[in-house]
């Protein structure tokens, strides 16, 4: 069984590895969005956006619903959003860190 819960975080770790998926994701949080709403956003060509909505959906960590000939997004679970906040949160106080010690390296001199 753990095995099983590694390779799905492994999974699911690699679907968040790419600069382009995980602003896709924070925007996904913001609320539903279709690829011309996303790449507008994202000041990117479709393509490239739909490659990576691609990977989230081989993923599952988004969903997508055809509504005529528009294909809409949204997170496929809400966690996501909370996971993304963590995600800065550590960023953030790696960021105080190295601040600090630079104020320190600095006034060492």
């Amino acid at each position: 069984m753990n095995y099983e819960v590694q390779q799905f975080k492994s999974e699911f770790f690699k679907a968040l590895a790419h600069p382009m998926r995980i602003r896709i994701l924070e925007l996904l949080s913001e609320g539903e969005k279709n690829v011309n709403e996303l790449q507008a956003i994202l000041g990117s060509e479709g393509s490239a956006v739909s490659q990576q909505l691609a990977v989230l959906r081989a993923k599952n960590v988004v969903n997508s619903v055809k509504e005529g000939t528009t294909v809409i997004y949204s997170l496929r679970d809400p966690l996501i959003k909370e996971l993304l906040g963590v995600a800065k949160r550590i960023f953030d106080n790696h960021l105080v860190s190295a601040i600090t010690m630079l104020e320190n390296m600095r006034s060492g001199d």
